[in-house]
């Protein structure tokens, strides 16, 4: 059997080196340029943009534990002195039915969970539940300018039935594993707006735009 390789570095050294692990361990959470109250993590830059593809694309679903701590810690980040005082909700951006059956698994949907338990080990009430569906289809996204992408995804997404029993005086937070453009986020925040239940922050694992350095989370 070939020896496991970093997702991160490709190096022999099992699916997360110890140096890609302490890089995404120890990335500082910050806002995303442009978007009120979305925090990310990290940059999206190696290792972390090749952990969030092997995780997402090849199915390295070990990577969701390390990932998911990543996620919390934004999570934190984007609630900045509201965290710990209410109990949250993670509700993650939802995939298209398409990709899910083409991946086997719905990478957002996992990292949320992962993201909650890793909130749970610190002392916070966190849970994570998918109160989002598409409501039509969408065109890929790949190649498309910004604006290109809001109306791509304007009205895409809609809010379960139940969603507000499933919500239950808790906090809503918007989690995904990237940030590009925001169109994604923007959307699920407008559907969620929209049934009444507007989410109170969002956070990404990474983002693909460069993070405000040295500001707290943006209001609305």
């Amino acid at each position: 059997m070939l020896p496991a390789r970093c997702a991160g570095c490709d190096a022999v050294r099992g699916h997360l080196c110890p140096g890609c692990r302490h890089v995404l361990a120890t990335a500082r959470p910050g806002p995303a340029t442009a978007l009120p109250r979305v925090h990310a993590a990290a940059p999206y830059a190696d290792p972390v943009r090749g952990l969030l593809l092997a995780h997402k694309e090849r199915g390295a679903l070990r990577l969701a534990g390390p990932l998911g701590d990543a996620l919390a810690r934004a999570v934190r980040s984007s609630l900045g002195p509201d965290a710990g005082h209410a109990a949250l909700l993670l509700v993650p951006v939802p995939s298209a039915r398409a990709a899910v059956r083409a991946r086997g698994h719905d990478p957002t949907l996992r990292l949320a969970g992962s993201a909650a338990r890793a909130l749970r080990r610190t002392g916070l009430d966190a849970r994570a539940a998918p109160l989002l569906r598409h409501a039509r289809p969408v065109a890929d996204q790949t190649g498309l300018s910004a604006a290109g992408r809001r109306r791509n995804l304007h009205g895409a997404l809609t809010v379960l039935p139940g969603a507000p029993r499933r919500l239950a005086g808790r906090l809503p937070v918007l989690v995904d594993d990237l940030v590009t453009t925001g169109a994604s986020l923007a959307e699920a925040a407008r559907a969620l707006a929209a049934a009444g239940l507007p989410p109170g922050a969002a956070a990404t694992v990474a983002a693909a735009v460069p993070r405000r350095a040295g500001r707290g989370p943006a209001r609305p």
